[in-house]
């Protein structure tokens, strides 16, 4: 079976769809049809049951699935691997980023591609919820996370940069015309809760308790900051955020409105501590070098 075809086959299995299949893989479906056609013969059994409506996997499809998948990655890293050290690169260090602001932190980047040309960066946009998981998991090296993470498995870096928030309402929201608010104000709001691991780490970002011991409180449960924008826009619920997203996300249905009453939000580099390695410490050491950014006033 060659490279495409297993391609092929693993992507229509997550897609379970011929024609979303052929479009993620820019080929055409009749191409996608024949692959699958060719490794039903090879293997002597149809992999997937299809009719008009729906493409399920057979058990024998399952089992190709689930053997295929790991070899198909290690195949892929090796030849990606390769393709770098022909190029002079060594490594890859891949960094996940919870705040949307990659872009401000271009001088650390810079710096790193500077001064280690023989390892590649590579810089990811970090789902809210599954941030620490793919940290544990090897998915990314290094997450750029707010503070405090206090877990025994991870080790916390130099600070990046500290952030004062914002509340974002809709732009017809009764608190839409006030030039700031407190959180003692907008307690009585609801605010979006999220599902994100650590407690106290939601916690941190978005708190359960005013300064005087009111209740927040919280609403919906999100999976990541845009729902949580739509909820805003089109539910009336209130939501934090750090005030790089008043230029990194304007929208003409959200205004955002200063916090007076909360500590500025701190960003720091966060790694898991066995798989520390010598780009990570090469980063870190740029990050402490230059100092966090400077800290931008909130509109």
């Amino acid at each position: 079976m060659e490279l495409r075809d297993i391609e092929i086959f693993l992507t229509l299995a997550e897609e379970l769809h011929f024609g979303r299949t052929a479009t993620r893989l820019c080929l055409s479906p009749a191409r996608v049809t024949q692959a699958i056609q060719k490794q039903e013969r090879q293997v002597g059994a149809p992999l997937f049951e299809r009719n008009n409506r729906t493409v399920r996997l057979t058990p024998v499809g399952r089992q190709l699935r689930d053997d295929l998948r790991p070899l198909y990655a290690g195949l892929k890293d090796s030849m990606e691997r390769a393709q770098l050290a022909g190029q002079g690169i060594t490594g890859t260090l891949r960094v996940g980023m919870l705040p949307l602001n990659a872009y401000d932190l271009r001088p650390y980047w810079d710096i790193f591609r500077l001064r280690h040309p023989q390892w590649k960066l590579r810089i990811h946009s970090a789902q809210l919820g599954q941030a620490f998981p793919a940290l544990r998991r090897g998915d990314i090296d290094v997450l750029v996370s707010w503070l405090p993470v206090d877990e025994p498995d991870l080790t916390v870096g130099p600070v990046v940069f500290a952030e004062q928030r914002v509340l974002a309402v809709a732009a017809d929201h009764q608190l839409a015309p006030r030039a700031s608010v407190s959180l003692e104000m907008v307690s009585d709001f609801q605010h979006p809760h999220a599902d994100t691991g650590p407690g106290y780490w939601y916690d941190a970002y978005a708190p359960r308790l005013t300064r005087r011991g009111r209740q927040i409180e919280r609403g919906p449960v999100v999976g990541d900051a845009e729902e949580a924008m739509t909820l805003a826009s089109m539910d009336g619920l209130v939501v934090l955020f750090p005030a790089h997203v008043t230029r990194y996300w304007a929208r003409p249905d959200i205004a955002y409105l200063p916090v007076t009453d909360l500590e500025p939000l701190p960003y720091a580099l966060v790694w898991r501590s066995e798989a520390e390695s010598e780009p990570i410490r090469a980063l870190a050491g740029i990050i402490r070098d230059l100092g966090p950014l400077p800290s931008a006033p909130a509109p």
